[in-house]
């Protein structure tokens, strides 16, 4: 628990510095006994500490910490209980990823080869209100369905995952993805990566090192700059990460 409790606020400090998170959104984690780990609603997401997080139970109360969840709770709620494939969630607010919910015939498509994971489709939630009731959370985890990752119109994004420093990874090619094909709509007509193309990458790909390389790129650059406690981590750590990315 330890560990998860670093590497959740250890993401959500990274988020903030690579701009996607702001004075709002949230990550969450899967812990023991059916719980989830979540920030509270009022802490500072640039400066948020393992010890801050809230232990939290599916139905809302929480069972250890501090403080009151986010009111978007039912958002991380109702996609774990849909989901059992899933050991993190992210919630955020990116205007340039969040435009495709506001235009027509234009729907997130891969045109960068790590957005092959979400081939399938990115559905866009009608409702542009605030996801704070569970019966709002149920209806967004049937739009998300079996996907990996969905828009809210006017909203936001919700991106899932297997665990938070594979979340981590997921979040920043998401937003990478959707930044290029915003960019390449201006140019002219998209030519997004094809099932072949997408299969072919995902057949030499592997995403558990991957997301160890940027899982290890990303904090050496926050710790070096001040912005990840060197404490957080033991010089053991550190070179059991620099191991593993090395292997990716």
């Amino acid at each position: 628990m330890k560990e998860l409790r670093r590497d959740l606020a250890a993401a959500t400090r990274m988020l903030v510095d690579v701009g996607i998170l702001g004075y709002s959104g949230h990550l969450s984690s899967r812990a023991a006994d059916g719980r989830l780990l979540i920030q509270p609603v009022n802490e500072a997401r640039a400066q948020l500490r393992p010890d801050h997080l809230l232990l939290v139970t599916m139905d809302g109360d929480v069972a250890d910490g501090n403080g009151q969840p986010p009111s978007e709770l039912p958002i991380h709620t109702e996609i774990y209980r849909a989901r059992p494939d899933v050991g993190a969630v992210a919630h955020f607010h990116h205007d340039p990823t969040t435009v495709f919910t506001v235009i027509e015939g234009h729907p997130v498509v891969p045109v960068k080869n790590h957005a092959s994971r979400w081939f399938s489709g990115v559905p866009v939630h009608p409702d542009p209100s605030h996801i704070a009731t569970a019966g709002q959370g149920r209806e967004l985890a049937a739009t998300l369905g079996d996907r990996n990752a969905a828009l809210l119109r006017a909203h936001g994004e919700v991106v899932v995952a297997e665990d938070v420093r594979t979340l981590f990874a997921d979040v920043v090619h998401f937003v990478e993805n959707a930044t290029l094909l915003a960019r390449a709509l201006a140019l002219g007509p998209v030519k997004p990566l094809s099932q072949a193309e997408c299969a072919c990458f995902a057949a030499t790909f592997r995403r558990d090192h991957h997301a160890r390389k940027l899982w290890t790129y990303y904090t050496a650059v926050a710790a070096a700059d001040g912005r990840l406690p060197a404490e957080w981590w033991s010089d053991q750590d550190r070179d059991q990460d620099r191991d593993q990315a090395g292997n990716a």
